[in-house]
């Protein structure tokens, strides 16, 4: 899934190495741990399928240290006198931008329908980028996920093998009602997150048609 995050982030703005790594921790939190040695070999296989390219490399002359950004580093490059910018002892850093394939395949990874679809990182994943995704791919990845959570709590709720016997001690029924009560919880949250998108749907529709019928009436 670290494509998925790469493209969602420079679907923003383009952003070298460091950035990417830097903001994947602050977009996924600390627990994903994306190491620089799972990076770079997405990027790589990102870069290879036309899904990302390289653009203006970022120039460092020791003269002082990143802005963070790549519109700020170049910016200051573009500041330093040219015959230190065409130091021979310069290094070059990449930076890297989404292309329309990229695009296209961010799409495509944040509507994709796999086993992965009840795994509870997979699905954050997406829902932090879902923002990309037309009206009717957020509301088809909110629903997807709705009926994973109404088939979780379903089996939470349904008997155990071992209810009535000594299998099913206190801690065994605490732990069985936790779960339910913590999925009861998310799926509220995506039912108030579906209403939304349904409530702006109909919005936009009644927006559309008043337009129509004024643009009708004036000619």
């Amino acid at each position: 899934m670290i494509e998925l995050a790469v493209l969602g982030l420079l679907k923003e703005q383009p952003l070298h190495g460091y950035e990417i790594k830097k903001r994947l921790g602050e977009t996924l939190g600390v627990l994903w741990g994306v190491s620089y040695g799972s990076l770079y070999p997405a990027l790589r296989r990102l870069e290879r399928a036309a899904a990302i390219a390289v653009v203006d490399p970022i120039l460092e002359t020791g003269l002082g240290a990143s802005t963070g950004s790549v519109s700020g580093d170049l910016a200051a490059a573009r500041r330093r006198p040219k015959a230190v910018r065409l130091s021979s002892s310069r290094r070059t850093r990449k930076a890297y931008e989404i292309t329309e394939r990229g695009n296209a395949l961010l799409i495509e990874l944040l509507l994709a329908d796999d086993e992965r679809t009840d795994d509870e990182r997979s699905f954050g994943l997406r829902l932090a980028f879902c923002r990309h995704l037309p009206p009717a791919g957020r509301l088809d990845l909110l629903s997807r996920r709705q009926r994973v959570l109404r088939d979780r709590l379903d089996r939470v709720d349904r008997p155990q093998a071992g209810a009535g016997t000594g299998n099913d001690d206190r801690y065994s029924r605490s732990l069985r009602e936790h779960r339910a009560r913590g999925t009861q919880r998310d799926l509220e949250w995506i039912e108030s997150l579906i209403a939304l998108e349904q409530a702006e749907e109909a919005a936009n529709t009644v927006k559309t048609k008043s337009t129509s019928d004024l643009s009708t009436t004036a000619n």
